[in-house]
């Protein structure tokens, strides 16, 4: 098997990733603790004390292990790597997935940058194929310019060979 692509996400992302996480976490939270909370105080019954401590306790299981044991894992397994004839990407913790992205399918090459991301400096580049779209997120945002400005012109020089 072939090794695993040499270039990693920039550090930044396990804090964007974690951000990410809890503001899913605490909607998902309260939209599941907030209907129990008013049956329990319009009319209180055991049982509904028993459902909101459990989505407590699940709650709390969540945010240790989608902002404590993730993140590192995640970022350990996340690798790319750019060559002059494709990209090469390597992520995932129990499914790992492998693309290697030849430069003659790419379509299309972009940056993307929400608001956390700006916040750190980062931006996504992403390629896309006819079967989709691949995302390398975290990249500083210079570099993922130039990375981005590097695919696009591989995929033109590809398509010139053809």
């Amino acid at each position: 098997m072939r090794e695993l692509p040499s270039s990693q996400l920039d550090p930044r992302i396990k804090s964007v990733w974690r951000i990410n996480d809890a503001i899913w976490i605490v909607i998902s939270f309260l939209c599941c603790f907030v209907p129990f909370a008013i049956v329990a105080a319009v009319e209180p019954a055991s049982w509904v004390f028993m459902v909101l401590a459990v989505e407590a306790i699940v709650f709390l299981a969540l945010l240790v292990i989608f902002l404590i044991v993730l993140p590192p894992i995640r970022y350990m397994r996340w690798r790319y790597q750019l060559n002059d004839d494709f990209l090469d990407i390597a992520k995932g913790i129990v499914w790992r997935k492998r693309y290697v992205i030849p430069f003659i399918r790419v379509q299309n090459t972009d940056t993307r940058q929400g608001p956390i991301l700006r916040a750190f400096g980062l931006s996504s580049v992403t390629v896309a194929t006819a079967a989709g779209e691949h995302e390398i997120p975290g990249i500083n945002t210079e570099h993922a310019e130039q990375l981005r400005d590097r695919a696009a012109e591989l995929a033109r020089i590809a398509r010139e060979d053809v």
